[in-house]
């Protein structure tokens, strides 16, 4: 039976765990070790939405399992620009690949391909709603960087109405015990209600609030993401809130050695670049462990242990 990686909450702790543990493993072993193990395979990339990082990084970590890529990052040159709806472009994708990775603007996009598709699919975003693989990478970051993904304050900064990375961490963190989460958005941009009722129901400690200052100091990560203007039907709605929380190097003077600064990426101006030389900023070694991660999530998903 083929499986699929399509949103967070599909997965048990003791899934995540396996995740993690491989790709542990994969961060320890030598590259030469790596070379072959996907070697044969051929990785399918259909990206509806412009990415860099997550597109990079899954063929990245596909060639350097010995694998092949082949897909496409623009749909003006393929037949969906033709009218071919996702269902057959999936159907033609699986005659040439062994696995296949989409990012699509439409929720539930990815699990409409995984129904159609004989083999493993993988959701890189679907629309504003789950970017699982994004999630399985920060909780390898965070345990990198703490030992643990338990018994942590994380802060989450930025758009959480619209961002689909911020979901995807936020219920899979909600499965470690001990987190507490402090919420720093603009009004407009506030987690959805569904999401906190699921924190409320697993009886976690949740604050709201406009200070990003107060996360510097009392938390062991903030999270920031980007105000994303692609999500926004009003240019001026966008415009109210783009730059409404911003970190500098200023605002880290006097914070706890202890503290990481993530961000999926890309920043806008929401990361100062004088952040970047400091030891808080941990996400370009982020970027890095989304190759790791994804390597782990094509050999799981392939079947080959190591």
């Amino acid at each position: 039976m083929k499986m699929d990686l399509i949103s967070a909450t599909d997965l048990g702790l003791d899934e995540i765990q396996e995740f993690l543990t491989l790709a542990a493993k994969m961060d320890e072993m030598p590259a030469v070790e790596k070379v072959d193990l996907l070697k044969g395979r051929v990785l399918m990339v259909m990206f509806y939405e412009p990415s860099t990082r997550t597109r990079l990084s899954f063929e990245a970590a596909m060639v350097r399992l010995g694998g092949a890529v082949i897909g496409f990052s623009d749909t003006a040159s393929t037949s969906v620009s033709k009218g071919e709806t996702l269902r057959d472009t999936v159907l033609t994708g699986e005659r040439y690949a062994d696995v296949i990775v989409i990012r699509h603007p439409q929720e539930g996009a990815a699990r409409l391909a995984a129904g159609a598709a004989s083999i493993p699919v993988i959701n890189a975003g679907d629309g504003a709603n789950q970017h699982p693989t994004q999630t399985l990478l920060d909780l390898h970051t965070i345990r990198k960087n703490f030992g643990r993904t338990s018994g942590l304050k994380i802060a989450l900064a930025g758009d959480l109405k619209y961002g689909r990375t911020v979901h995807s961490l936020f219920q899979a963190l909600l499965k470690f015990q001990g987190n507490e989460f402090l919420l720093i958005s603009p009004p407009t941009l506030r987690l959805p209600d569904y999401l906190l009722a699921e924190a409320r129901a697993k009886n976690v400690k949740v604050e709201e609030s406009t200070d990003l200052q107060t996360a510097i100091h009392t938390c062991d990560i903030v999270y920031m993401t980007r105000i994303q203007r692609e999500r926004f039907a009003d240019v001026l709605e966008y415009e109210k809130v783009k730059d409404a929380f911003v970190i500098d190097a200023a605002m880290l003077a006097d914070a706890p050695k202890k503290l990481k600064i993530l961000h999926p990426l890309p920043r806008v101006n929401e990361i100062s670049p004088d952040v970047d030389g400091t030891t808080y900023a941990g996400y370009f070694p982020q970027v890095y462990n989304g190759m790791i991660m994804r390597q782990a999530i094509l050999l799981k998903l392939l079947g080959v242990k190591i």
